[in-house]
């Protein structure tokens, strides 16, 4: 896919990832809609992006209700006229223990980190058929393939991330000429771990970050390389890791 004038909608663009690959793809030419619960971040990005030649659509929207997604899609259509692309990149990783039982925390994940996705999916799927073309492009994880301790919810809910993928894929792809593509990173250096609150966790976290972390840009630079193909090659995951990561 040339990518240059293409639509993307970039969920939880208002940080981390998101805000990475807006940057990396509106460079690259493409028109990127913008949408997060932080307005005013937003608002910067778009400003960034705008001061850097490209174009900027904000839309602000929590991913878990599907009111905000329908609004979402009828804007970028209203005023692009179509949808080539989908990056449902909003996720919370708040871990803990198991026997913590911090259930608020749990109900979350699934929330943002599956129905978000499902949400996501859902709203842009019309145009998509209709087009008989799009890509969609879901942030899983390196957790999707490997459990760790006080992880248990959260890597359930990447691996459901990844296997939806996959069915979207041989639904989609073939019929339709809609590419699905898994990414699954390791640990990246973004905000996602400022919703930890389980203490023994985070004291973990205290050992891991002695690693050299990946950076939102590196997971936008393989994204891109998964919109940059043509057509007939669907890049299904692109499994990226901190080199000293083992797993």
């Amino acid at each position: 896919m040339d990518i240059h004038n293409k639509i993307v909608i970039i969920t939880g663009a208002s940080s981390g990832i998101g805000a990475a690959t807006a940057k990396k793809l509106a460079k690259e030419g493409a028109k990127v809609v913008l949408t997060a619960r932080r307005k005013e971040r937003l608002m910067e990005l778009k400003e960034a992006i705008e001061k850097n030649g490209g174009e900027a659509l904000v839309v602000t929207g929590d991913v878990t209700n599907k009111s905000d997604y329908e609004n979402l899609v009828a804007q970028t259509l209203a005023k692009f006229g179509r949808i080539d692309v989908l990056i449902n990149n909003a996720g919370l990783m708040p871990l803990s223990y198991i026997k913590k039982l911090n259930t608020d925390e749990w109900e979350k994940m699934v929330d943002v980190n599956i129905k978000g996705v499902l949400n996501g999916v859902a709203a842009v799927l019309p145009a998509m058929i209709a087009n008989k073309s799009g890509h969609i492009i879901n942030i899983s994880s390196s957790a999707a393939h490997n459990y760790f301790p006080g992880g248990a919810v959260y890597c359930a809910t990447k691996a459901a991330v990844k296997m939806f993928s996959e069915g979207l894929r041989q639904e989609l792809a073939p019929k339709y000429g809609i590419n699905v593509t898994s990414i699954e990173p390791g640990a990246v250096s973004t905000e996602l771990t400022d919703t930890i609150t389980d203490e023994d966790i985070k004291e973990q976290f205290k050992e891991m970050q002695k690693m050299t972390f990946l950076e939102a840009e590196d997971i936008a630079e393989a994204i891109h390389y998964a919109l940059a193909q043509p057509a007939r090659a669907n890049i299904n995951d692109v499994f990226i890791m901190p080199t000293e990561q083992q797993r």
